[in-house]
């Protein structure tokens, strides 16, 4: 089996590939070490390895991590999971980007609990692509509305969109999905001058998403292998 340093350098060759084939250059796009589940010696491994991007899906979990590591300060905390309003405290406090915010209650909780001594966070707008039922994120007729109200908020930076698209192997199918979040993207990009991150792809999909202008790959079973059962007691 592959240590993780290796399989890192795997997952970054192959952004450098799929960057190429889309006639794109690599140091447009960004990996995101998706570490939800996985020890802190995983974090440190990967952070040995370069890897300085980390995705945690799940509230506690994170959170120990971040103050565990506090110690390594160009660590970049990404929050990537669904967030209830109950939750969004520490996750004001301790993290450096949200790429699930969908909603205009946890875009104002998310403010006004950040705090001062803080940079703005980073937030993305979470759109479900496909309207299913079972994802989260705003349907795409609402994205406007809610990057406007987003984009008033002092103590939010929005940064742009992400997107879990239709698990499935149809190319076609991701294509249409990934080209449709395009779209949305360069929208944005021409009413807020601070949109320049478009999060679509993971292990299985990311050669598609960039080809579809991805700008931030989410990569995790492929570099720390496959994910434990979600831990008790967190969301």
């Amino acid at each position: 089996m592959n240590t993780i340093a290796e399989r890192l350098e795997i997952a970054r060759t192959n952004l450098t590939k799929y960057a190429s084939n889309a006639q794109r250059k690599a140091d447009e796009i960004q990996l995101l070490a998706v570490s939800k589940t996985k020890p802190i010696a995983d974090i440190e491994q990967a952070y040995a390895a370069g890897q300085r991007l980390f995705g945690e899906n799940y509230v506690q979990e994170g959170i120990e991590k971040i103050q565990a590591l506090s110690q390594l300060t160009d660590l970049d905390w990404h929050f990537i999971g669904p967030l209830q309003s109950n939750k969004t405290k520490p996750v004001a406090e301790h993290f450096n980007w949200v790429q699930s915010l969908d909603r205009e209650k946890i875009a104002k909780r998310l403010n006004e609990q950040r705090p001062s001594n803080k940079p703005k966070l980073n937030v993305l707008i979470q759109v479900n692509v496909a309207a299913e039922n079972s994802k989260s994120g705003v349907l795409p007729e609402q994205v406007a509305a809610l990057a406007n109200y987003i984009s008033q908020l002092p103590n939010l930076c929005l940064r742009g969109l992400m997107a879990i698209p239709v698990n499935t192997q149809d190319e076609n199918e991701q294509n249409q999905h990934f080209a449709a979040m395009k779209s949305l993207f360069e929208q944005l990009k021409n009413q807020y001058s601070t949109i320049d991150t478009l999060s679509m792809g993971m292990s299985q999909d990311s050669k598609t998403a960039i080809a579809n202008g991805s700008t931030m790959v989410r990569i995790g079973t492929a570099i720390f292998g496959v994910r434990e059962s979600k831990p008790t007691q967190q969301n």
